[in-house]
Formats: structure tokens, sequence, C-alpha cells
């Protein structure tokens, strides 16, 4: 396992972070493809003895039960001063009001529950999981700025939003002397390449670290293009994101991996992580083969031919994942 430091910051990450979206209790929430936790548990055991020290959740993730199960089992297979555990906040948690967002009264509750469901003291990288439109950004980073003063977080971070509103927030942070952010969680893979025209270059000057989620396009990468899967059959969120005029990128990703002796998956991962921007793409796993995919990704190296012949059927897309 290669690692490198996590954007600006001193700490060292995985080239490769394990996404937990599918670890949970299933009904809970809307993810009705997730493993329990008896079914969880090998996975991130397998992450951790292929070097991956990245762990990736949310408190949305299947009602908060994935960190619960992702919190008992790193408890019970690491040292918790060996893994990187990082969590987001921003979607609905309870009915009614002050139930979702990023007011500081979510963000100081939202920590401590997922703290608790986590089972630590601290999480190495608190998100924003997307941006919110309904409170001052003022607010919500000096109340995570407060968040990491108490030691209840190391770094923070952000997901999917326009560029200019991560400039906003980076401006915001320096110009009061608060934390900034040091990651954006953001939406690229083969399929979707808008984040190059802003957020990347925009990540890149300042330092940020990539963590790109779907960098396999919700698996549509790793397969046949009519096939499916019990995940795209339900994943409602997912069916919004591609479309068919991205067949021809999916074949070429699949005729690369045919002339390597690779898998699709292998192809589609050494892309993503061969931009300079990205860090670490988040991969979520929920068969041994994805892991191993993941981490053989690390060994290849695409030739110029080869990028130009992925990238080139590409169209603009419209904005998608925020």
């Amino acid at each position: 396992m290669e690692y490198v430091k996590l954007g600006s910051t001193g700490m060292e990450v995985s080239r490769i972070c394990l996404g937990c979206m599918s670890y949970g209790v299933s009904g809970r929430g809307s993810h009705e493809w997730t493993l329990d936790e008896e079914a969880s548990r090998p996975f991130i055991r397998q992450a951790l003895d292929a070097g991956i020290n990245f762990f990736d959740t949310a408190n949305v993730y299947s009602d908060g039960t994935s960190e619960e199960i992702v919190g008992r089992a790193l408890k019970d297979f690491a040292q918790r001063e060996e893994i990187v555990i990082a969590t987001k906040l921003h979607g609905r948690m309870r009915p009614g009001p002050n139930g979702a967002g990023l007011s500081r009264k979510a963000v100081l509750t939202e920590i401590d529950a997922s703290l608790r469901r986590l089972g630590t003291d601290y999480v190495d990288l608190y998100q924003i999981h997307r941006w919110d439109p309904t409170t001052p950004i003022e607010e919500t980073l000096e109340a995570l700025h407060d968040v990491v003063k108490a030691g209840k977080a190391r770094y923070i971070g952000a997901s999917s939003m326009f560029a200019w509103q991560f400039a906003k927030a980076l401006f915001t942070s320096d110009a009061n002397g608060w934390t900034r952010f040091a990651t954006m969680q953001n939406h690229f893979n083969l399929l979707y390449r808008e984040e190059e025209r802003e957020m990347l270059p925009l990540c890149l000057d300042q330092g940020i670290g990539v963590i790109p989620w779907s960098p396999l396009a919700r698996g549509r990468l790793t397969r046949d293009w009519d096939a499916t899967s019990a995940r795209s059959e339900s994943d409602q969120f997912g069916k919004t994101l591609y479309s068919d005029t991205d067949r021809e990128i999916a074949e070429r990703v699949a005729e690369i991996a045919r002339a390597r002796g690779v898998s699709r998956a292998q192809v589609a991962l050494a892309w993503v992580s061969s931009h300079p921007a990205v860090t670490a793409p988040i991969v979520g796993a929920t068969k041994p083969q994805h892991l191993a995919d993941a981490v053989a990704s690390l060994e290849i190296k695409l030739t110029s031919e080869e990028i130009a012949q992925l990238e080139s059927p590409y169209t603009p897309h419209e904005v998608a994942g925020f």
C-alpha cells in the first residue's frame, strides 16, 4: 500500500479509502443494498490487512448504523492512532426543526452523536456532506472550528458543491483565522469529469486533498453497460447520474482491460488516481474482489495513448451529484 499526505496536512492516508455506505442495517435509511454487521466486518478486516488506513462514512448512512458497525469493527481490528476515520453531516437525521443542515446547533449536535456511534473520542476528518444554502457559511465554519479546537475532529472537509462556494468557504476561514477545509470529496470519474473545469484546479492551487466519491460510476465502469446489480436497481440517486451517452467510455474501459489482462475496475480506478489533484478515491466493497481490484489499481500506470482512448469520447454533462 502507498501512503500520502492528505492535502496540505501532515496526516498520512492510504491511496485507497474504503467507503462504508454499503455497511448498515437494511431498511434503516434509503440504502436497500446494505450489508449487515456480520457480512460487513470481513471487508473492513480485508481493507486493514491490505494496508488501507482510511475509512469514510456518514451520519445518514443507514440511519447511523454504518457508523456503529464501522466503529465496532475498527475498535476490534485496529489501533485507533493508526487509522483515519472520516464521517459527514448535513442530511436529515430527525423529522422536524433542526434535524438537518449545517447550523451551529446541527454541527455541535451531530458531532457528538457520530462520536457516540463510532465509539471514539474524535474523528480524523469531519466533513460537510453538501452545501447548506439556508445557513450562513460563517456560522458553519466557526462551529466546525470550535469542533476542532475542542479536540473532537482533527481536520475538516467538504463535499460536492460549486467551486465558487468552496472558494468562498476557504476565503472566509482564512479571513477569520478559523480552521480551513483540508479536503474535497466530490463526484469524479471517467463518466463525470465536470470537476476538471473549476474544482480540481482550485484544489490543486489551494493544497486541498481530493477524495472522489463514486470513482467507478456506481459500478457502471465495471460491467457490461446493460448489466444491472441489486444496488443499481434500487439506487434512485444513482439513476440520476449517468445516461446512455456514456456507453462508449465504458466500452473503452473494457477494451483496455482486456488488452492488459486486468479487470475493468482496475483500469477505471487507475485513471482517477492518476489525476494530480486526487489523493485517494473512495471505493465501496461488497465482494472481496472489489478491494483486491482497488489495491491492484495502484500498480497500473496508464500510457498517454490509453488515457487519450479513455477520455476522447467524453462530452460535457449537466452538473450532477450536488
